[in-house]
């Protein structure tokens, strides 16, 4: 949690960071990915078997080098096949002899699914990257594919798994109920009444057979009367489908998606704000109709899955067209400040999961030569590997953003400091400080308070560039890390519009 103190024009600005005051553990979940059926997130992205060049592919068809970056970021959980794609895909028609799956009409995205990468498939390359896989079910077929991956049953399904030479259960733990059901755009689109009770009457039986697995309710942006209505309908006791235990819950996290994005890089960078207010409503949400439903207090508090987030302007990226976004410095930077967002709000939010993690509105590009890495995946690996642990208290004074919001309403929500932070303390007693500074011709001379004392040296990664609109895109790094020393002594200088990393040890 960051708190906020407006200064006037001229008033130096000050930055407060308190590493002893550890306010929630951060889960490390915060950092998954996404790869969705879509674009070449898949074919062409994580699977690749006609690639010329091949050593860039492994011996099941998969980038050698996406597999690698993905084990740079130590991704935790993966979430797969969509997204949209989900609301007619039959898991079976994945499963078997790639000879034999059939080629299907994809609705989605306006493509045909060849099916060559299916639930088998994904699970080897989750093993291979060293992840965890988290599955949306339509409502169709959702008790086989469960009883497929996590039966250890002599039953239909199960003994299906071990025909495809696959004898113990993959014991997916994460399944989503449905993807976006309110959007029009959506197939499976339903009422959100029509939804919960479908998702409560999945729930019961999915539990029912397998009570270890973790459901997540699907959720619009946490701030609608969507999300009220399916998290008052959902979240309530059910003795029999729990077997009387007073600490399990159907559902065990509320999924809200978000993208932002503006033609200004100001607004463009500072959007992301808008998700810190969503998932505050979201929890506020949650607990109400905890309090409403009687759950007990022995139940753990639901969390949010954060599912679907990134910088995205559909107008630009069409997603029927692959939805490859050339991303800019102003993007880095708001990525920099939605995963500052997720430090902040750790107390609700137990997983988030960018979209997508390769070649559609992603961090990554594959080409034929090799892997361009963007100007948001910096940002994405700096957090990856040192925003863990604990979110410790914060302040912030600085000047204040007067311009208008993207969205709207952002502006009348509170306000928005120039600097925007967020730090962790990690076991080792690590502190890892991340500030945006989102002015665009000014940097911010600041006074840090609560360094280490002693004179220890803090590290300083520093994302930067000649302009907002500097991209790597063409495989040019113009945006990358810069890494220096800093004594910790007066003054820091975050220069205009760039991502700064302190880190120290307490």
């Amino acid at each position: 949690m960051t708190t906020f103190t407006a200064l006037g024009p001229g008033e130096p600005a000050t930055l407060a960071v308190y590493p002893t005051r550890k306010l929630s553990k951060i889960n490390p979940n915060i950092y998954s990915g996404f790869t969705e059926h879509m674009g070449r997130c898949i074919y062409g992205g994580i699977y690749d078997p006609s690639n010329p060049n091949k050593h860039f592919i492994d011996e099941h068809g998969f980038r050698k080098d996406v597999i690698e970056a993905m084990q740079e970021l130590k991704v935790p959980v993966v979430r797969y096949p969509g997204g949209n794609f989900v609301a007619t895909y039959h898991w079976l028609d994945g499963v078997g002899p790639r000879e034999k799956r059939p080629r299907r009409p994809e609705l989605a995205w306006a493509g045909v699914e060849s099916n060559e990468i299916g639930t088998d498939e994904f699970m080897k390359w989750c093993e291979v990257v060293g992840t965890e896989p988290y599955l949306a079910l339509n409502f169709g077929t959702a008790l086989a594919w469960v009883e497929y991956c996590n039966s250890s049953s002599a039953t239909h399904y199960a003994n299906l798994r071990r025909q495809h030479g696959h004898d113990k259960p993959y014991n997916v733990k994460y399944w989503a109920l449905g993807n976006e059901c309110w959007g029009p755009w959506q197939v499976e689109q339903m009422t959100k009444e029509a939804y919960a009770n479908k998702a409560y009457r999945w729930a019961k039986a999915l539990k029912l057979l397998d009570p270890t697995i973790q459901l997540i309710l699907c959720g619009q942006d946490g701030t609608s009367s969507w999300d009220f209505h399916t998290l008052s309908t959902c979240l309530r006791p059910d003795v029999h489908a729990l077997g009387g235990s007073a600490t399990a819950s159907l559902i065990d996290m509320h999924s809200i998606h978000m993208y932002t994005a503006s033609s200004d890089p100001v607004k463009n960078a500072l959007a992301p704000l808008a998700a810190e207010r969503a998932i505050e409503v979201c929890a506020g949400l949650i607990d109400l109709a905890r309090i409403e439903n009687g759950v007990l207090p022995s139940v753990p508090r639901q969390m949010i899955c954060f599912d679907e987030w990134n910088v995205w302007d559909p107008s630009r990226a069409i997603g029927s067209e692959g939805a490859e976004e050339k991303y800019t410095l102003s993007d880095a930077l708001a990525v920099a400040i939605w995963l500052n967002v997720f430090i902040r709000q750790s107390k609700y939010v137990g997983m988030a999961n960018i979209a997508q993690s390769v070649n559609v509105i992603a961090p990554l590009m594959t080409t034929a030569e090799g892997l361009i890495k963007q100007t948001t995946w910096w940002p994405l690996l700096l957090f990856c590997k040192y925003m863990k642990g604990w979110t410790v208290a914060t302040h912030v004074g600085c000047g204040v953003y007067e311009g208008a919001t993207e969205p709207a309403w952002l502006q009348g929500v509170g306000e928005v400091g120039w600097l925007d932070v967020s730090a962790a303390v990690d076991e080792e007693g690590w502190v890892s400080m991340c500030v945006v500074n989102a002015h665009l011709s000014e940097a911010q001379e600041v006074r840090v308070e609560g360094l280490a004392a002693g004179g220890e040296q803090v590290e300083v990664y520093e994302i930067s560039g000649k302009a907002w609109d500097e991209s790597n895109a063409d495989g040019t790094q113009r945006v990358g890390i810069e890494e220096r020393n800093w004594d910790g002594q007066g003054r820091h200088v975050f220069p205009a519009f760039s991502i700064t990393m302190l880190r120290w040890k307490t």
